[in-house]
Order: C-alpha cells, then structure tokens, then sequence
C-alpha cells in the first residue's frame, strides 16, 4: 500500500489553496478557455482521491475561511456605523443639541416653544421586521455583535441556523429594540440636559421624541397563515409589558433614590401585574372556552393595565416635582420614553396583502369589479364611495373574531381589540402590500370605519412593484379624489406611504428600482398640493434589507441614510410645505445587528440623529439632476436588461437547479411553495416563484449578484463619457454605483461560469474521457446522463451568455470594477468540489425498483438538486440499515423465506458520506453569507 501524504495543517492548506486560486485566477487573461475555479475545484477532488486530503481537513479548511469571513465582517460592521466609542457618540449627541438651541453660536438661543417643536416631533422611526435573515444561530449573531463591539468573539463548530420560530424571531427582535431605546434614551437626555441649562424652571416639561421604534414582528400576516389574531395580541400585550416593565425598573433605579416616585412604581407594578395575568390567559388556538376566559381578563383589566398612557402623567409630574435634579433628569427621560412610545417598547405596524383587502369588500359589499380592469374603475370608485357615505360602525368582540373567515377582517378587529383594551395612545400602522390602486386605499378606510377605528390607524400602501412605483402617485391621486379620504388624511394628520426594494430590485434592477422610488418621492409634494390637502405629515418608510440587493448602501450608515433620502427629496417635499418623518427598516437578524449591543446601538441611533437633522439646505449642484435625460436612459436601459433575464427560461433555470438546496431556513416562513413527493420544492419554472430574499441569496451563493449588476453595462455603453463623469463627479450618482462596486467585489464570472459548468453534461464527458482512477469514468458518464434528463444546461448556458455580454460591456467602460478576493472564490471551488462529490457517490447507489412512491429517475433529479435530507430519509427506507428484527422471533410455524437484508456498507460509504458532505456545502454558504455582508 503507498504512503499517505500527511496532511497538512489548517493554516498551511488554507494558505496553499489560496496561493493556487490566485495563480490560476492569475492565468484566466492568458488563458481564455478554461476556468480557473474549476481546475482549483479537480485540484482539490484530486487530493481527495489520494487520500491527501481528508473529510476532517476539509472540515476543518472550511472552519478556518469562515471564521476568517466572520471576523472581516465584524470589523466592516464596526466600521460601517461610524464610531463606537460610547463617550464620542455622547459627545455627538451633546453637540447636536446644542446646535437645535443655538444655531448660530454667536446669537441668541431659539424659543422655548421652538426647541420643543423641533425636538418633541418624530422625524425618524427606525422598524424592526421579521424578514427571513436569520442566517446564523443566536449565539453566533450575538458574537458577532460583539467582536464588532471590540470585544472577543467566542468560537463555534457550526455557523448554520437551527429551525427558528416567530417566538424566537421575536425574542431577538426584542433584544435589539431594548438597545434600540436604550440608545434613544441617551439622545432624549442630551436634549433634555440643553434644555435644563437654557430653561431652569420649565426644562422638565420637555417629552423629546425625534427618533422613535417601530416593529411588525408577529404582526405580519401578508402571506401567512401561521399567524393568528391571537399571536398577534400575546405578542402586542408581551411588548406591552416589556415597555411597563422597564419603565419601573427606571423609576425603581433613581440615581438618587428619590421617594417621590413611589406612587408612580406602585402604579406601574399595579399595571405589570394585570397584564401578566391577560398574558397568562391568551389562548393559542381559538377555541371558545379559552378565548372567553382571555376576554374578560382583557376587558375587566383595562383600567388595571391601562390602556394610555394618561393616567401616569399626573404621577410622573409628581415624581418629578419632588424629586432630586439627577433624578428629575432621569424622570424625564423615561416619561419622553412613555409618551413616545405608548404602552408598548415599540410602535406597532401591522401587513397585509392588498388581494386580502380586495376579498372581503367583495365578501361583505358585494363589489365584485376587479380593481385592475381600467374599464370598471370608475363604476368601483363609485361603489366604494357610496359604501363609504353609509358605513356604520358595528361592535366587534372575541366572539366575532373566531367566527370571522376573511383575513382582513380579521386583522383588522384585532387592531380594533389592540385599540379598545391593551393601548389607545398610539396609531397602529396597516400596511398593504401590492398596493397599485386608489381603491386599495378607499377600501382599507371602510373597513377601518366599519370597526371604528378610522383614527386609530395609519392606512399606508406599499409600493414594491415597478408598476406600482410608476403609478404610485396616480394610485395616491384616485384615493385623493375621494373626500371621505381627504377627510381621513385631514382627521389624522398623517399620510404614510412605504416603499419597497426586494421585489421591485429583483424584477427590474436594483439601481433601477431606486431610480423609480426617488422620482415617486419627488411626486408626492405636487400630488397632494393639487388636491389641496395641506398641513399632513408625510411619512416615509423605506422597506430595505441589509444587502444591496435589497437597497442597504454597502459604504457606511451615514451612505445609507443619505442614498435612502436624498436632499432633492427633501428639498421638494419641503418646498411644499410638508413634514416629513422619515423611515426604515432594519430586518431580520442581519438588521438587529446594528442594534446588537449598547455600542452598535448608540452608534446607530447618532448616525441616525445626525442625518435627521441634517438641513436639507443649499442650492442643488450634483451633476446627476442637471442631466435629466441620461439619468431616465440610463436608468431605463438598467431595467430593460434585468427584465430580459428574468423573462429568460435559463435565469429561473439556474436559480432553481441547486441554488434553493445551499441555504439552510432563515426563518419562520418558508422560501418558495411546497410540492408533494420526492420533488421536494417544486422545480421553478420563474423567479416570481421564489421569494426575494432566498432569490437573493441564491445569487449571492452562486457568485453572481445579478439583480445589481444586470443592465448596468449596456447603460454605461451607451454614455461612456458621461457614465465616468458622473461615478467620479456626483455624489448621488457614486452612491448608486457604491451598490454596483460591492456586487463587484463578490461577483465572478468565472465562478458562475463554474457553476454553469457543471450542470453541462459535456463537462462531466470531458472528465470522463480524461480520468485514470478506475471506476471513476463510469460514475462520471453516469452524472452526465442525469444532468442530460435534468435538462437545464443548455437554457443556462443562453442565459449565461446573456449576463456575460453585459458584464464585458461593463469592464470596457469601467475597467477598474472591483474583483472577488481570492477566499470568496475559494469557498466556491470548494463547494463545487463537494457538490461533485456527492453527484458521484449518488451513482453508486443500488438499483431498486419503485418504492414510496419515488422512482430511481426521481431520486436521481432529487440529488442533483441537492435536495439530500429528503433523498437520505427515503433511502434510509429503501435500504434499511439494520436487518428486520421480525426475524428474530419464533412464530410457532415455518417461516418463508424473507427479504430486507441489511444495508450497513451502502450507509457507510454512500449514504453517510454525502450527509457529511451536504452539511459542509450549507457551512460554506455561512461563510459566503459573511463575506457578503449580509443574507439575501
């Protein structure tokens, strides 16, 4: 037997490897047809066969590339909110207040009643959602939060996410938020200390709110069923008593220890106490026995738990009157924190779909005119309208709430519930997604009306479609013509319109959908001034991600603000008269990130402070807006391309080949529908199958951010000139294409191209005709005869040269685009190199004829899919590992000859090792998750 190679250490393999992936990435411009990251990929096959390298090294390799990708990223999170150091983002805080007091430090200080204007109106809300982007376990998002806070990070053997559910999801929601307000209490004391030393014997009067929470963790239902009313309302009473919660700690916790506030704790313990007890009784199912018991906690505790803030007032004033002045400081930054945040730790948005809003106005007004045939609209205007000039309001009680079938309706007499009994002191926000009509918006305020809580609720559209973003201010227009909608904007003060970047960027660009929201924004101002409607705040929610796939500006927070609102938006909106409260999201466990711990979370808040009062003065002189005509071609070309590939065959070909199989859940929701069978998820015929963020993050995991990137070279090509000017002289402009620099930075046409690669049957005949180890020619005929039933390589080879045409575009015009380092590419060659493997153990398993419904053909597509957990469990039934233990037993007459003899070699050296194999494959995409940035 020859000698095995020992092998080498971690550091000196993963040093190797790399210097190998650049040399042959080095080769690739001499060298035009072969890819580099398919011979690193054989390279390491190679060393496989001979033994010099084992599952163990590569285990460990992977580990080592992670962890090197977690630590980058710690120090890029660390970096990208600006400074962390507690002391200076105080001192930031302190310095802006004092400029709000004085703007001009040689004059006089402003009014008090101007102080208070600008300090007690919210002009930023930061939201918490649920997106699916729960990509590492707790414990490692929580390391990473604080080896980006300069503390050390603790190791860990796996950085896939286990199973997650919405209770987790929003436990870590809630973390974030406690450092969330943690922080804006500290922005809150700044404002209130500039006030005590400018108006000694009124400052305690001041309730500062500039920046405010929001979450919908819980409360989202657009799209799920696994959410019901009675989630909704434990989570609401849970954020309920987490917010009376910490107010007493705050009271309890005086500096001084001042007495004065002893009623006021006895008063929240009073509180805290009834709403555990309504907690303790929230069904979760809606059976009738239970949910009554519930109903009478909730409606014979209302004044015990409060309902408003109200009745604390009077007892903070005095607490606060007799308190020492460090403790009046402290009073009245958690009275600011109360009156800002009603009874809850944050602001509550609540989401549908607006084909939910559609169903039951159809169900109860019988209008049943589709709202998107134009030539009905006038009649369905007409309908709702009159339903609106007759609506009474009816009475809504639990028992309405089991018996209601229409999802809509249910939500809403969930907020009507939310509103009588647990908290009447703040609106509840009512999201609609797919918003792309008036009618959406008419029929969302009868039904509010119908529960009446008109007032009580910011009905806001989504606009996520690039339909909808092209028509949102002709969608605003159609629900302006109504005066019962006037009327709505008029009695609440508020118009709340949010924006989406996930579906609109992966349909027509990212850069392009950005484009599309801007020139929406730029819109509202006149809308709503031809109409007449004055004296309305706008609120604007920007609904991104934390990748530039989903609109987050890769650079720093302050970019990000800034690429989000623009100052010619501002101006514009400003020119109008209006005000503007800013908004953003900051979604799923890759969001919380930024409010990780006390540091990253002061961090945030000041970034965000410094932005929201940053004046939105000056003339406009960024070259983007002088030339008005290239930006419409440019961005237009942009969406044109993205559009074409996603209408190629071969784009959802490549998405659902293997890509959905390399991500673990992130999630409580699933990525894409369910199929019965050995199928698994059902084979994705277009990208609108797949949800944005998995579709992402498939792009990201297959090395090619193409809903960024897609477009973007043709555009250039056709202004060359003016495309390099522009990236060098317009700051809106750069920031636009720091999003494209950053795709850059982790995309690869020659790792796509692998992968393309290796779906091709001619590839695997390739190798066949050139392999010596015996046996190995064979199995790799036999994968190319799969790939060839498979069918998809030659769609994605078209769609491959697609992308490949608009990227050399892109290069010709700008020639310094950023490449993917050398350890990103290396984990792909890696996984390829897994992924072969297993494609080649699958050919040595035994034939069978069917069984459990699965056919051999089936479990073949099934591997080469990568959909293994399923193909593993139904092997385990077709081969069993142990014989059947029926045999052992004497069953008192002659037994017949029996089958199902044991299988133990095949588990041992198949099955297990393609399990083992799989479970790399999904470690490497955390690490790709790292490198990037951010999941999806």
């Amino acid at each position: 037997m020859p000698d095995v190679p020992a092998a080498p250490s971690t550091n000196v393999l993963a040093q190797e490897l790399l210097d190998l992936t650049g040399r042959l990435g080095a080769r690739a411009e001499e060298d035009p047809f072969g890819n580099p990251v398919l011979l690193v990929s054989l390279a390491i096959t190679r060393r496989l066969d001979n033994a010099s390298l084992t599952e163990a090294d590569i285990a460990g390799l992977i580990r080592h590339l992670r962890d090197a990708a977690f630590h980058d990223r710690a120090a890029r999170i660390r970096s990208y909110v600006g400074s962390i150091d507690k002391a200076a983002n105080e001192g930031i805080l302190a310095t802006l207040a004092r400029h709000l007091l004085r703007p001009d430090p040689d004059d006089s200080p402003v009014r008090w009643a101007e102080y208070r204007a600008l300090t007690e109106r919210t002009r930023f809300a930061a939201v918490f959602t649920a997106h699916p982007t729960f990509s590492v376990p707790l414990a490692v998002n929580q390391a990473l939060a604080e080896a980006a806070s300069g503390r050390p990070a603790a190791d860990f053997e796996s950085h896939r996410p286990p199973a997650i559910s919405l209770r987790s999801e929003f436990d870590q929601s809630v973390a974030a938020i406690a450092h969330g307000r943690d922080a804006v209490d500290r922005f809150n004391a700044a404002l209130i200390s500039v006030a005590r030393g400018a108006w000694a014997d009124r400052w305690t009067e001041l309730a500062p709110s500039p920046v405010i929470l929001s979450t919908w963790v819980g409360y989202d239902t657009d799209g799920r069923t696994d959410i019901g009313w009675w989630d909704t309302l434990r989570l609401r009473l849970e954020m309920k008593r987490l917010q009376l919660g910490r107010l007493r700690a705050q009271v309890s916790g005086l500096p001084q220890g001042s007495t004065s506030a002893e009623p006021l704790g006895e008063r929240l313990g009073e509180a805290l106490a009834a709403v555990e007890r309504q907690i303790e009784l929230c069904p979760d199912q809606p059976e009738p026995a239970k949910v009554s018991a519930f109903a009478h906690a909730l409606v014979g505790g209302r004044d015990a738990a409060l309902t408003s803030p109200a009745p604390l007032l009077p007892l903070f004033r005095s607490a606060i009157t007799g308190a020492s002045d460090d403790d009046k400081l402290a009073l009245t930054v958690a009275r600011a924190g109360l009156v800002s945040h009603g009874l809850a730790l944050a602001h509550t948005h609540t989401r549908l779909n607006a084909a939910q809003i559609h169903n039951v106005v159809r169900q109860r007004l019988g209008i049943a005119d589709p709202p998107e045939d134009p030539s009905r609209r006038r009649a369905l205007f007409g309908a709702i309208n009159a339903a609106l000039d007759s609506v009474q309001a009816e009475p809504v009680d639990f028992g309405a709430l089991i018996s209601e079938q229409a999802s809509a309706a249910r939500l809403m007499m969930t907020v009507a519930q939310i509103v009588k009994h647990i908290d009447s002191s703040v609106a509840v926000r009512f999201l609609i997604a797919e918003t792309e009509t008036g009618y959406t918006l008419l029929a969302a305020l009868w039904l509010a009306r119908l529960f009446g809580i008109e007032r009580h609720v910011e009905i806001s559209p989504l606009f996520e479609t690039a339909d909808a973003l092209e028509r949102g201010s002709m969608v605003l227009e159609e629900a302006l013509r109504s005066p019962h909608y006037r009327a709505y904007l008029k009695q609440t003060g508020k118009l709340a319109l949010q924006f989406g970047y996930s579906d609109s960027g992966r349909y027509v660009g990212q850069l392009a959908a950005s484009y599309l929201i801007e020139r929406l924004r730029l819109k509202i101002g006149q809308t709503l001034e031809h109409h007449g409607v004055t004296g309305v705040e706008v609120i604007l929610f920007d609904t991104h991600g934390e990748s530039i796939g989903r609109g987050a500006h890769p650079g720093s927070l302050a970019d990000r603000l800034k690429y989000l609102s623009p100052t010619a938006c501002r101006q514009a909106l400003g020119r109008a008269g209006l005000k503007v409260r800013e908004e953003a999201a900051f979604q799923g466990g890759d969001g919380y990130l930024l409010f990780g711990s006390p540091e990253l979370a002061l961090a945030t808040i000041t970034r965000i402070a410094e932005q929201t009062y940053h004046p939105a003065a000056g003339p406009i002189e960024d070259p983007v807006y002088a030339d008005p005509d290239f930006a419409a071609d440019f961005f237009a070309t942009i969406r044109s391309g993205m559009e074409g590939l996603v209408e190629d065959a071969g784009y959802a070909a490549l998405l659902g080949a293997f890509g959905p199989a390399l991500l673990d859940r992130t999630g409580s929701r699933p990525s894409a529908r369910q199929s019965d069978g050995m199928g698994g998820a059902a084979r994705i015929r277009h990208p609108s199958e797949l949800r944005a963020i998995p579709n992402n993050a498939i792009l990201q995991q297959i090395g090619w951010c193409a809903n960024t990137l897609q477009g973007i070279g043709a555009a250039a090509a056709r202004h060359p000139e003016t495309f390099t000017e522009l990236r060098h002289g317009s700051r809106r402009f750069k920031r636009a294409m720091d999003l494209a620099s950053h795709a850059l930075a982790h995309s690869d046409i020659e790792v796509l191209r692998a992968v393309i690669a290796s779906l091709d049957p001619g590839t695997w005949l390739d190798r066949a005709a050139h392999t010596r180890r015996p046996g190995r020619r064979e199995a790799l005929v036999g994968v190319a005869k799969a790939l060839e039933r498979l069918d998809i390589w030659a769609a994605a080879q078209s769609m491959f040269r697609r992308i490949s045409a608009d990227h050399l575009a892109l290069r010709v015009t700008w020639p310094d685009v950023p490449r993917m380092a050398n350890r990103e590419v290396l984990l792909h060659a890696l996984r390829l190199a897994l992924i072969h493997r297993i494609w080649l153990l699958a050919t040595e398993i035994p034939d069978f004829s069917p069984r459990h419904g699965v056919t051999r053909l089936a479990l073949e597509a099934a591997i080469l899919r990568l959909d293994i957990d399923a193909s593993l469990a139904v092997l385990a039934q077709i081969f069993p590992v142990a014989a059947d233990a029926s045999a052992d037993c004497d069953y008192g007459e002659p037994s017949p000859p029996r089958g199902g003899d044991a299988y133990a070699r095949e588990h041992e050296e198949i099955f297990a090792p393609i399990g083992r194999l799989f479970g790399m494959v999904r470690e490497i995409a955390t690490a790709v998750t790292h490198d990037v940035g951010a999941f999806g």
